[in-house]
């Protein structure tokens, strides 16, 4: 069976291409799905852009996320027409992706798309919504709460950020959205930041400690950013690590850690156990609030028209959600 797939390939020079190719062609796995929706991540841009080291072996077709159809499988858990997603687990990183017509996995990083959200939206959400969801849940499981004080969020216009902002004013945080881009500035207020302000309006300090302002930080750009807001969280807060735009590097002390308490908690949503994954999936809606799907969804594109957004999401040209129509 033929099918059109974002196929990323090493030669001379990492490079995406649309190709068409067969189902036999793909990754080993159990369990062949026909892919409905999936989107485009940072990573998914580093990846297919070259400008990252993501994937494991080459060629490999880009796209960590995905929701459609089962078409086949030899899993007992599975059915010929089960609704399901793929979240990470090494999709799109280790084996072929959700970037083309059709995928196969192995059943074990199957789920079963749950049934109060519909595949369109579990890819708005994507991994950049679960991602989130992991970082609230890492906070909370370690003692954050509204009462502790504001939550910081970095990197909030993007994708990871927006939803960030949008569960944590929907559980009742009172959120602090930064952000380069002033243009962002109602998108942020309407998904419930209580106050949005630029990098240099935060007046962040040098000294190892200062003044306990903020109750908790979700950090998605590292760097000296991260190191020097860590001087600001209060008692007992939590800051979730996730991205590294403006740098990988971590400069500071232990200082926050041992005098007030603070928590550093990575948050990796790629390697997250199953039974977790499971659970902070099936949450939205229940547990958790829905997020407002289309107040974060930037834009929905066709699969045939994605290369030239894969730099323009690392250029920061888009907020919110990237949807891709893979049908």
């Amino acid at each position: 069976m033929s099918f059109l797939a974002c196929r990323v390939f090493k030669e001379a020079e990492i490079k995406h291409q649309l190709v068409q190719m067969e189902t036999d062609e793909l990754s080993a796995g159990d369990t062949l799905i026909k892919v409905d929706y999936s989107s485009i991540n940072y990573k998914d841009a580093l990846a297919a852009s070259g400008r990252g080291a993501i994937l494991k072996s080459f060629p490999l077709n880009a796209g960590i996320d995905l929701a459609g159809t089962v078409v086949e499988s030899s899993s007992e858990k599975l059915n010929v027409g089960d609704a399901v997603l793929v979240n990470g687990c090494g999709l799109g990183e280790s084996f072929d992706g959700g970037l083309a017509e059709y995928a196969r996995v192995d059943s074990g990083f199957v789920m079963k798309q749950p049934e109060h959200y519909s595949g369109r939206e579990s890819m708005i959400i994507g991994t950049a919504g679960f991602t989130a969801a992991l970082a609230i849940h890492r906070m909370e499981v370690n003692g954050q709460t509204p009462d502790k004080g504001p939550i910081v969020v970095t990197g909030a216009s993007g994708g990871v950020g927006s939803f960030a902002i949008n569960l944590l004013s929907k559980k009742g945080y009172e959120t602090i959205a930064v952000t380069s881009q002033q243009s962002m500035h109602d998108y942020l207020k309407d998904l419930g930041a209580t106050e949005v302000k630029t990098l240099s309006e935060m007046e962040l300090s040098d000294k190892p400690m200062a003044k306990g302002l903020y109750g908790g930080l979700i950090d998605n750009i590292g760097g000296e950013t991260l190191s020097k807001l860590m001087a600001n969280i209060d008692l007992w807060g939590n800051i979730a690590c996730i991205g590294l735009a403006q740098s990988p590097k971590l400069n500071a002390t232990v200082i926050p850690l041992i005098l007030r308490g603070v928590s550093l908690l990575g948050v990796s949503s790629t390697n997250c156990p199953m039974e977790l994954r499971e659970k902070l999936w099936n949450q939205f809606g229940n547990e958790s609030p829905l997020p407002d799907f289309e107040k974060i969804l930037s834009k929905e594109i066709a699969l045939k028209d994605v290369s030239p957004y894969f730099d323009e999401l690392i250029d920061n040209k888009h907020r919110g959600r990237l949807l891709v129509n893979c049908q």
